[in-house]
């Protein structure tokens, strides 16, 4: 190729290529650690993370849920609208809008509102 050449893509190709690239960099966003998330609730509030790790008791009734999520660096609840719960030690992640309630001393009450699930 002659310096100056440039090679130009089909418009067609250049969107093919684009999309691509979004799905890609989407699915680098990893999980969040528990621990971080607790360490530094004002950072995250109202913000929609994922955690990834394993259900650790769960209830759940017409299509509602509510679990605890665990990932070995903490422990956080999750509440479902449209999901119900998934059973106890099942290896889960999960998309969701994180809240924080308060931080007395060491606690932190903080919960997910699950958007969505995935397999980590």
């Amino acid at each position: 190729m002659r310096a100056g050449n440039r090679i130009r893509l089909s418009p067609r190709r250049d969107w093919f290529l684009g999309m691509a690239a979004v799905l890609v960099l989407r699915g680098c966003g990893g999980a969040v650690p528990i621990k971080t998330l607790l360490d530094d609730p004002p950072r995250y509030e109202g913000k929609t993370v994922r955690i990834a790790g394993e259900v650790k008791g769960s209830m759940g009734a017409l299509g509602y849920g509510a679990y605890r999520v665990s990932d070995g660096t903490g422990t956080l609840p999750v509440v479902s609208e449209t999901g119900g719960a998934p059973r106890d030690g099942t290896r889960i992640g999960v998309e969701g809008t994180f809240r924080a309630a308060f931080t007395l001393g060491t606690e932190t009450a903080a919960v997910l509102m699950e958007k969505r699930r995935y397999i980590p």
